[in-house]
């Protein structure tokens, strides 16, 4: 049971210090912390909380939200403080209007590498890819799609935003806190690496010769996904097997995150994961 409500009359209180200009915050480097924002994802962190790599920090709720969530609160541990403010005292610290009202700080332990979560994959896995993945709600729409089509995984490289973005992680509806996933290293290192450890590596771009229907299953597959406009690059293309989304002519892409949608589908479909 999380700790009695304490309220807070003070945007300037040291003790909120953290939620202060979150706008601003989420450009800059966190040292291991991360904002998570509304009730779903406070749920999601609750359920993760001390079980893995997440865990919560402390909580700012809007006074009327607090009996909302009080069965969601009441899943932390006591030395989780809660704190309770008025809207108005909530859109200073935020320094935007925060019609949500939930907010929770949140801690990283130390994150996995790209190694160790493919090492910890099963004999059968899907793995979502993702190249120089760039926009938030992108990042945040992947780790949905990947965990309603019943993805192990997702690995991202170095040059891909984090996904505990505080928009990432809203988009995702909480899903970065239950995928295990990986972020750093060159494409080329994390492609070699999947294809080493036996997994059938494919690129999706609308170049592909192959259709992504016509794709043989695998027990190991991971789905590489390329940065938005530009796509994956050529060395990339070359190197692994291209397929293909069919699509109606006179549009040449779809927006990356819907793109991963179909093909993480298909891709379960294709093996049983879904039916």
């Amino acid at each position: 049971m999380a700790a009695s409500p304490i309220t807070i009359r003070d945007a300037e209180d040291p003790r909120i210090a953290p939620f202060r200009a979150i706008r601003e915050k989420d450009l800059v480097g966190r040292r291991g912390l991360f904002i998570a924002e509304g009730t779903v994802v406070l749920r999601v962190l609750a359920e993760a909380h001390g079980r893995g790599r997440f865990v919560a920090d402390r909580i700012l709720v809007l006074e009327n939200r607090f009996a909302g969530i009080a069965d969601v609160l009441s899943a932390f541990p006591e030395d989780v403080p809660v704190y309770v403010c008025s809207a108005g005292v909530m859109n200073a610290i935020a320094g935007f209007d925060m019609h949500r009202g939930v907010l929770a700080l949140g801690r990283v332990r130390e994150p996995p590498t790209a190694a160790e979560v493919i090492a910890n994959l099963g004999e059968t896995a899907l793995v979502a890819v993702a190249i120089g993945l760039s926009n938030h709600d992108n990042a945040g729409a992947l780790f949905r799609n990947a965990t309603a089509f019943g993805a192990d995984a997702v690995v991202l490289d170095a040059t891909s935003c984090d996904p505990l973005y505080r928009k990432a992680l809203r988009v995702s509806v909480g899903s970065v806190l239950k995928m295990p996933w990986s972020r750093g290293g060159s494409a080329e290192d994390l492609l070699t690496a999947l294809d080493g450890a036996g997994f059938q590596v494919v690129t999706l771009s609308p170049s592909g010769r192959t259709a992504l229907n016509a794709l043989p299953p695998a027990s190991r597959t991971a789905l590489v996904l390329g940065t938005e406009g530009e796509g994956l690059p050529a060395r990339i293309l070359e190197a692994f097997r291209p397929v293909r989304i069919p699509q109606s002519p006179g549009l040449d892409s779809l927006n990356v995150a819907t793109a991963a949608g179909i093909a993480l589908y298909q891709l379960a479909l294709s093996t049983g994961r879904i039916g």
